[in-house]
């Protein structure tokens, strides 16, 4: 298994929660609320690598998984919308 799919399962795994039927509305928010706070830390990371010339592995690093925690994200969104579209399609 490639670095990309165990990231992809990774961030998968982490926004599960928010689409679980039985989940709350307060338990939807935490997942969205742990999302913004990892791209933020990617962001400083890179700010950081940019700025204080540090490692040019960690902007790699923080960009790929910056890539991906939004792939992940699109993926869930996706799905969310193609369910809700499958539910309109049913007849009444």
């Amino acid at each position: 298994m490639d670095l990309k799919s165990v990231l992809a399962t990774q961030g998968y795994a982490a926004t599960r929660p928010a689409t679980a039927t039985e989940a709350t509305a307060g338990d939807t928010v935490a997942p969205v609320g742990e999302f913004a706070r990892a791209l933020q830390q990617r962001e400083e990371q890179a700010v950081d690598a940019l700025t204080t010339g540090a490692d040019p592995m960690s902007l790699v690093q923080a960009l790929a998984e910056t890539q991906l925690a939004v792939e992940a994200a699109v993926t869930v969104r996706d799905r969310v919308v193609e369910a809700y579209q499958e539910i309109l399609r049913m007849p009444v």
